[in-house]
C-alpha cells in the first residue's frame, strides 16, 4: 500500500472569474508538483462522482437542490456577497470533490492505500449545511467524515484542518456530534472570524488553536504539540481527515502568517504518528486553500512527501 491520488479534470472547470484567487491555475500547480521528480510512487485514480445520499449526511437538501438549480448554463450565478459563485462547469466540478473524499475513505478502509490525497477544487471547509461561503459550495472533507460514519460504520472520525482559515462549516457540521472531533490552527484575526478556542462543541469535540498574525514555525509548532495534537491523540479517532489548506505560507496574498513548506512536513507527520497509534495510519487528505501558487506548490509537495514517507 502507498499514496494514492485522487483527481478529476471537472475540477478545472469551475470558473469564478479571471481575477477570482480560486482558480484553475491552483490545481495546475499541486498537480505539476506531484508529477514531479521525486513523485513518482504515488498512484493515482480519477476521482467518481458524488451522490446526493453522500451530500445530505451533512447539507440540508432544500440548500442541495437549490444548489442543484441554481447551476448556470452560462456566465456566473452568486451565491453569497460576492466571494463564492457557480459557473457552467462548477456543479460538476464540487460533485468530483465529494466524490474524491468519499472514494478516499473507501480506499483507506478498504486497503487499498495506506492514505490518500485529494487534488481537487473548490476547496469546501467554510460550506455549511445550509448554505456556500468563502469560495466554498459543499463540505467535502465533512461529507466524507460522515461518510466513513454512516456508510461504513466506524464510531469515531477526526478532521485535522491547517487551513488559515477557520474551518466554520465543518466546525457547524461537528458541533452536536460528540463522535467527531474537528481540530483546527488558523489565524486569528481572520476571516472568517469564527474559531475561537472558547468554542468547544459538544463535550470538547472542537479544539480551536488560533494563532496571531505574524505567526511562524516556533509557535506554530509549539501551539500543535500543546493545544492540538493531545486533543486528537485522547479522541482515539479511527480516521483522520485533512483540511490541507497552504494559506498559512509565508507567500500567500489571502492571509499574513509565516509558514514555510517544512512546517506542512512537520505537522502532517505529526499527524501521521497520532494516525499510527490510533487508526493504522488511516488518513484522507483533501485539499483546502493556497492562494500563492509557489507556496501552494511547495506546501502541498511537502505534505504529499511525508505521506508517501510512510
Amino acid at each position: 500500500m502507498g499514496t494514492l491520488v485522487l483527481s478529476h479534470p471537472a475540477c478545472f472547470e469551475h470558473r469564478p472569474g479571471p481575477s477570482h484567487p480560486e482558480s484553475p491555475q491552483r490545481l495546475h500547480a499541486v498537480l505539476a508538483a506531484l508529477r514531479g521528480p521525486g513523485f513518482e510512487q504515488l498512484q493515482w485514480r480519477q476521482a467518481p462522482p458524488g451522490t446526493r445520499e453522500q451530500l445530505l449526511r451533512v447539507h440540508d437538501a432544500a440548500y442541495v437542490d437549490e444548489i442543484a438549480a441554481l447551476a448556470p448554463q452560462a456566465g456566473l450565478v452568486m451565491l453569497d456577497g460576492g466571494d463564492t459563485m457557480m459557473s457552467p462547469g462548477s456543479w460538476e466540478a464540487v460533485m468530483a470533490c465529494v466524490g474524491a473524499a468519499c472514494a478516499g475513505v473507501d480506499a483507506v478502509l478498504a486497503g487499498e492505500a495506506r492514505n490518500v490525497f485529494c487534488a481537487t477544487r473548490p476547496c469546501g471547509h467554510h460550506a455549511e449545511p445550509g448554505r456556500a461561503m468563502g469560495f466554498c459550495i459543499f463540505n467535502q472533507v465533512a461529507v466524507a467524515a460522515l461518510h466513513a460514519l454512516e456508510g461504513h460504520g466506524l464510531a469515531r472520525v477526526a478532521v485535522v484542518d491547517f487551513d488559515v482559515h477557520h474551518g466554520n462549516g465543518t466546525q457547524a457540521a461537528f458541533h452536536h456530534r460528540p463522535e467527531l472531533f474537528f481540530g483546527s490552527t488558523h489565524q486569528s484575526p481572520l476571516y472568517p472570524g469564527t474559531g475561537a478556542a472558547t468554542e468547544r462543541g459538544s463535550g470538547g469535540n472542537i479544539v480551536n488553536v488560533p494563532l496571531p498574525p505574524g505567526c511562524a514555525s516556533a509557535l506554530f509548532r509549539a501551539r500543535v504539540e500543546e493545544a492540538l495534537l493531545p486533543a486528537l491523540h485522547a479522541f482515539g479517532p479511527e480516521l483522520i481527515l485533512v483540511s490541507a489548506g497552504f494559506d498559512a505560507h509565508r507567500l500567500d496574498p489571502l492571509a499574513q502568517m509565516a509558514l514555510e513548506d517544512e512546517d506542512f512536513r512537520w505537522i502532517t507527520e505529526r499527524v501521521m504518528a497520532v494516525a499510527d497509534a490510533a487508526c493504522g495510519g488511516r488518513i484522507v487528505s483533501v485539499l483546502e486553500g493556497g492562494y500563492s501558487g509557489a507556496g501552494l506548490a511547495g506546501g502541498c509537495a511537502a505534505h504529499v512527501k511525508a505521506l508517501m514517507a510512510h
